[in-house]
């Protein structure tokens, strides 16, 4: 269970730390979330689509045991979360 909450709390920190360089003027790097902000209009809701589905395949690889696969996962939005902070204070 330690898997699926460190991936949850790791995607509200993307989420927040994402909103916070868009704030800021820094664009979006992954071309799916770009799509979802085209075809949402509105960059908080494309985000909240995008770490909904994001959650339910992480509780899909907890539940069908697949645990290296979330513990890749967490690795990569650690990596990501601290992109964003980088991000955050270059422009800043």
């Amino acid at each position: 269970m330690g898997l699926l909450l460190q991936f949850s709390y790791l995607q509200v920190l993307d989420l927040l730390t994402t909103l916070a360089f868009l704030s800021v003027g820094v664009e979006e790097a992954n071309p799916l979330v770009n799509l979802m902000f085209r075809v949402s209009g509105h960059p908080l809701q494309a985000l909240m689509l995008v770490k909904t589905i994001a959650i339910l395949i992480g509780v899909y690889c907890w539940r069908a045991g697949r645990h290296s696969v979330l513990l890749r996962a967490n690795q990569l939005f650690a990596a990501l979360v601290v992109w964003n902070i980088v991000a955050l204070l270059v422009v800043l």
